[in-house]
């Protein structure tokens, strides 16, 4: 058998795009009404309901290339909101 250094292009389907941003405690986090009324602002660390093992350093987000939507999202219930606005305010 004969090796040869030829590369050949096969074609191939990209479904996902992971983000892994380290924002550590500089990140901006704002919870809005639905009438887009700023409710709460924070200036820090990820707060510990974003998907992934994050640690409060890193922003992990799974997005679908076709729809735009957050794969790994999953939403925060009231409780873990209301504990984060009292922990930050």
């Amino acid at each position: 058998m004969v090796k040869l250094s030829k590369q050949i292009t096969v074609p191939v389907e990209a479904k996902t795009v992971e983000v892994y941003a380290k924002p550590s405690d500089a990140g901006v986090y704002r919870l809005f009404s639905k009438e887009g009324q700023i409710l709460h602002t924070v200036d820090g660390y990820v707060p510990n309901w974003f998907p992934g093992a994050h640690f409060g350093d890193y922003l992990i987000l799974d997005i679908d290339i076709d729809t735009g939507q957050i794969l790994n999202w999953k939403p925060p219930t009231a409780a873990q909101l209301e504990e984060w606005i009292d922990e930050t305010s």
